[in-house]
């Protein structure tokens, strides 16, 4: 999401950062998770946070095609061209658009990103 701000004309993106708490899903319900920890060393509510840099790959996805398994196995990030940078890399929002794809590169459609909670506790 972003918005354009009056006094510079320039938009300002907005939304939650995607880090290591976020649930990540393909839509079919596999898990997405960092192929490896991601590059950056910033880190949210203890959490790092990955950037479009980082591999991002499905594990546990049911899909099939006429019964046969097409599962996905990767996901790619497009982030937005004004993107706030980690280290020269995009940060990834949980509105940044993305496909899922099979190990054959068929975009299989987008993750879904759950909102997450940020530093907030209960007594």
């Amino acid at each position: 999401m972003s918005t354009r701000t009056k006094e510079t004309g320039r938009n300002v993106l907005s939304g939650n950062l995607v880090n290591g708490g976020s649930a990540i899903s393909c839509p079919h319900g596999g898990r997405v998770v960092p192929a490896s920890a991601p590059s950056s060393g910033v880190r949210i509510d203890g959490h790092q946070v990955p950037t479009a840099a980082d591999v991002f790959i499905v594990s546990g996805c049911r899909h099939t095609v006429d019964g046969v398994p097409h599962p996905c196995a990767t996901v790619r990030w497009t982030p937005h061209r004004d993107s706030v940078l980690i280290d020269g890399s995009p940060v990834l929002l949980e509105g940044t658009s993305a496909l899922c794809f099979s190990a054959a590169l068929v975009p299989q459609g987008p993750p879904v990103v759950a909102a997450s909670a940020r530093g907030v506790s209960s007594r």
